[in-house]
């Protein structure tokens, strides 16, 4: 299926994996870049050193193009926007925050920037930053929201931008391809539906989890700390949820009880203190499959559908 993101990224399907912070790694970029797609490393708070190992372990495993993720807010964004120019990374997506003070290093060193973004506003200023195309991302997303749903942010930024426009949120099948492609978008980025990837690492509870998951099954937390994130619904996330709409958390006390909990939901699969984190079409996702069967049979049905 070619677009102008397939055409400008040198892959033969127009979908990347999403940049999910202690799950995106090396093995899993690699199996989504081989098999079509474009894989992504999350960059996170990680240190530097074991970012710059999951880049080279990439480039053992496949020799298609990958992704990083740089999350801006982060600690070692900086450090990490050196490295990908340095480890001659060929794209690199960024979220939470404003990558132009980085863009004239990497549009030098021939990096392809996609940033994230959940609104207009902030696509027309990546455009005018010298973005190669935005990755709309809708609140269907897991982890880390906006408020806006991908049906209505897509051809709002689609009519918005003239560069090549990838949806997120939401999508798990054909369906969802086919549908952002009327939308207007080139492309697509899937997360959740990755999580059931064989090659996905994530701890045995987190994918049954996923796999087992119903259409009521993902709640949103922390609207009040300003940092809104779609989860599983745990006991944990019960408890965080409550806590936020009694009152008997404060900000602070759900920032202190939700540090860390994203990796021991990855790592050790902790029910009572993780973060599952996981969009809201996990209802959808019924077996683990190898990455290549997921892209190609995601493929097959959106074809069949715009075909129509």
């Amino acid at each position: 299926m070619k677009t102008e993101i397939t055409e400008l990224l040198g892959i033969k399907y127009p979908i990347f994996q999403g940049g999910m912070a202690w799950i995106a790694e090396s093995t899993l970029a690699a199996a989504v870049s081989n098999a079509g797609g474009l894989g992504i490393i999350a960059g996170g708070s990680a240190p530097i050193d074991y970012l710059r190992e999951q880049i080279r372990r990439c480039k053992e495993l496949t020799d298609k193009p990958f992704g990083v993720n740089i999350m801006l807010m982060s600690p070692n964004a900086e450090e990490l926007a050196k490295l990908v120019i340095e480890e001659k990374v060929p794209v690199v997506t960024t979220g939470a925050g404003n990558p132009g003070k980085y863009m004239a290093a990497w549009k030098e060193a021939g990096v392809k920037v996609i940033p994230v973004i959940p609104s207009v506003a902030l696509a027309v200023r990546m455009e005018r930053a010298g973005a190669d195309a935005v990755i709309a991302e809708g609140t269907e997303s897991g982890g880390h929201i906006g408020e806006n749903t991908t049906m209505c942010l897509v051809p709002q930024v689609v009519d918005a931008v003239k560069i090549p426009v990838i949806a997120a949120g939401g999508i798990a099948d054909g369906r969802g391809i086919a549908a952002s492609f009327m939308l207007g978008a080139k492309g697509v980025q899937v997360g959740t539906r990755f999580l059931a990837a064989e090659e996905c690492r994530i701890h045995p509870t987190y994918k049954e989890l996923v796999v087992k998951a119903k259409d009521t099954d993902s709640v949103v937390t922390g609207r009040y700390t300003g940092h809104p994130c779609r989860n599983v619904r745990t006991k944990f996330t019960k408890k965080l949820a409550a806590g936020e709409k009694d009152g008997s958390l404060t900000p602070d006390e759900f920032e202190q009880l939700t540090l860390g909990s994203l990796r021991k939901a990855v790592q050790e699969g902790n029910l009572e203190e993780g973060s599952f984190l996981c969009g809201a079409i996990a209802g959808m996702i019924k077996e683990v499959k190898p990455a290549k069967e997921i892209i190609e049979e995601m493929f097959a049905q959106a074809d069949k559908l715009l075909g129509k």
